[in-house]
């Protein structure tokens, strides 16, 4: 199986296991009332918003740049990022305010059919474990970001998804109603989070910000010590989605042929496409102790 198909497998697992798991939680949340099965349904609903956006961006990723898009389509996945962040937040904002509002209530609304709701929330753990067992087979094999990414999201639903069983379990075994609150203002916060988190890096990419630091280190770390490169300046990086861009002005011997010094170049571009296969990078050659 290529990667493109892998990848393409990967995505659309994640969508279906993600759709699975919203209507399970909607069911169960009618039938318990319980809040941390709402901050858990809300992180599923996240979650196939976000694995629809990954399955659009791996389909995106694998098309070549075209006329009206030279540089290629990547900035999809920023800008649907950035949707999904709004979302997470307008989300978390809904769970922490009802959450708030049952712990200050007199008469705090009272849990049922916790058993229901520990069956579906134990399906929701056993489904993920698989997605995420897949997701990291396929990310260790094509080397896709954006599926090593989701792989890594689900990773931290389990997080909420324990937690709302503990919260219906304490309900059950000892009335303790509270807890199913407090869970659930726990997992708006992991929630919050998360979106800023993931609303900051699509604003990052957007605005054309450098890419981390460790990439361009890296980068500079191989041009410095690449073979028949005498010196290096000018190195500036951004992301677009999950591709890194990489322009670098290299200085060579200014007497030797074009093609040995097109030949340096050629093998620097190759050594940095090794590490970061997905990469754009455009390199320029100056003469060294020439440059401006």
């Amino acid at each position: 199986m290529t990667d493109s198909r892998l990848n393409l497998s990967a995505g659309f697992a994640s969508v279906s296991v993600a759709m699975i798991l919203v209507i399970a939680k909607l069911w169960a949340l009618s039938q318990t009332g319980a809040l941390s099965i709402g901050a858990s349904l809300a992180d599923s609903a996240m979650d196939l918003m976000m694995a629809l956006g990954g399955l659009m961006a791996i389909y995106y990723a694998a098309r070549p740049p075209d006329e009206d898009h030279r540089f290629g389509h990547t900035s999809a996945e920023d800008l649907a990022a950035l949707g999904q962040s709004t979302f997470i937040l307008l989300s978390s904002g809904v769970i922490a305010v009802s959450a708030l509002r049952r712990l200050l209530s007199p008469a705090p609304v009272l849990v049922g059919q916790e058993t229901a709701g520990v069956a579906v929330m134990v399906l929701s753990i056993i489904l993920t474990v698989c997605l995420v067992l897949w997701q990291r087979r396929v990310a260790q094999t094509t080397g896709s970001k954006v599926v090593a990414a989701d792989s890594l999201h689900y990773l931290g639903d389990l997080v909420p998804n324990i937690g709302a069983i503990i919260a219906l379990m304490a309900s059950a075994a000892f009335g303790l109603t509270m807890i199913d609150s407090v869970v659930a203002l726990a997992a708006a916060a992991m929630l919050a989070l998360g979106g800023l988190r993931i609303g900051k890096s699509a604003w990052d990419a957007l605005m054309d910000r450098s890419a981390p630091q460790d990439i361009v280190d890296n980068i500079a770390r191989i041009a410095r010590n690449f073979d028949g490169v005498d010196d290096f300046h000018d190195l500036k990086t951004r992301m677009a989605g999950s591709k890194p861009f990489i322009h670098v002005h290299i200085e060579v011997n200014g007497d030797q042929t074009l093609r040995e010094a097109h030949a340096i170049s050629a093998g620097l571009k190759s050594a940095i496409l090794d590490v970061y296969p997905r990469a754009d990078v455009i390199i320029h050659k100056d003469v060294s102790g020439e440059a401006d």
